[in-house]
């Protein structure tokens, strides 16, 4: 079919990745615009091909082999206030600290414990981004997503997403189904920086810290165990939190916690169920900051953070996932669940 958007041919995906891993692309677009994107799904429709929306690349391990499809790299950008002035959307494509710090200097609150997170707008309903005692979906009013099914730009509430932890409907549900184009938050104009989490907490000795500052000390604690991009950090070359904190029942927790016959973290998730620090379960499994499996490894400041040693493929990341997975299963009788999407396999 004709089409005026520029499709590439053989691209080379690991640069699009935080990880630096990948093969490449069998085709490959931009899409800068809505009209783009829906013309890049009905090129992909006609040569039956695969699709894969990229976004901030933050999130993925991409196989060796690369993608046999099209790759759609979202470029929309754009930030507006509405009619409503606590409201405020931003396309797909923008940088996602870069909207936090526009929120902040906009002396908005709701998700400045969120800054320093790699990647995009549009991943962030996708995953239910969270950190440090907030998730986007506590701010997120709708989603704008094109529906691949219906060939049509809908609009989602807050409770069409399906939020959970880490959880969308994005992601779980209907995970081949929507594309996001922009999402719109409510924020708290004038408001006063979440404050919860304990190095946070400790941070400021009951002091009520601005917006800037709250921002700050998050930058701060994230680069500690460098879960902020920087080309100078090696630790940095990683997709960010490889394994999501499980959640159990009450009574699960009380099994593990009489089987393993000694301390073990928890922190409440309801009155039912509680997390357990995935970081944990893996240090207690024989793995340490800076273990290596091949050019693969684990950072050396961050125990759940799988990171390019320099050279390391797919293969030796997927192999290096397997063994963790195994011995915290073996040991807890729990499967820990990768949090990045792979691609191509």
């Amino acid at each position: 079919m004709d089409t005026s958007i520029q499709i590439l041919e053989n691209v080379s995906l690991a640069p699009y990745t935080t990880l630096r891993i990948g093969g490449a692309a069998r085709y490959f677009v931009t899409a800068a615009n809505e009209r783009d994107l829906i013309e890049a799904f009905q090129f992909a429709s006609a040569n039956g091909l695969d699709t894969f929306v990229l976004g901030g690349g933050s999130n993925i391990l991409v196989a060796d082999a690369g993608f046999d499809g099209l790759v759609v790299q979202i470029g929309l950008k754009g930030i507006s206030t509405g009619s409503n002035p606590s409201e405020i959307s931003a396309q797909a494509g923008e940088d996602w600290d870069g909207f936090v710090a526009h929120c902040i200097s906009q002396g908005s609150a709701g998700v400045e414990c969120l800054s320093g997170i790699p990647g995009s707008v549009g991943g962030t309903p996708v995953q239910n981004v969270g950190a440090y005692g907030q998730e986007v979906s506590e701010s997120i009013v709708s989603v704008r997503c094109f529906d691949r099914n219906e060939g049509r730009i809908v609009e989602l509430m807050n409770a069409d997403c399906g939020f959970a932890y880490r959880t969308s409907t994005f992601n779980s549900t209907q995970k081949e189904k929507f594309v996001v184009l922009a999402v719109t938050f409510r924020l708290k104009q004038n408001g006063v920086p979440t404050v919860v989490y304990k190095d946070l907490l400790d941070n400021f000795a009951g002091r009520q810290p601005t917006l800037q500052e709250a921002r700050d000390a998050v930058l701060k604690i994230r680069r500690a165990k460098s879960m902020v991009i920087d080309a100078s950090d090696p630790n940095s070359l990683s997709a960010g939190s490889f394994f999501k904190n499980p959640v159990v029942s009450n009574g699960e927790y009380e099994q593990v916690l009489s089987d393993f016959n000694g301390a073990l973290p928890k922190f409440a998730v309801d009155d039912d169920n509680v997390k357990i620090p995935a970081a944990w379960l893996i240090e207690n499994s024989g793995f340490h900051k800076g273990y290596r499996l091949g050019n693969a490894g684990i950072s050396t400041k961050h125990t759940l953070a799988i990171v390019n040693c320099g050279g390391a493929t797919a293969k030796e990341v997927i192999d290096l996932k397997d063994s963790i997975q195994a011995s915290v299963e073996r040991k807890f009788g729990i499967l820990l669940q990768p949090e990045p999407i792979f691609v191509g396999f």
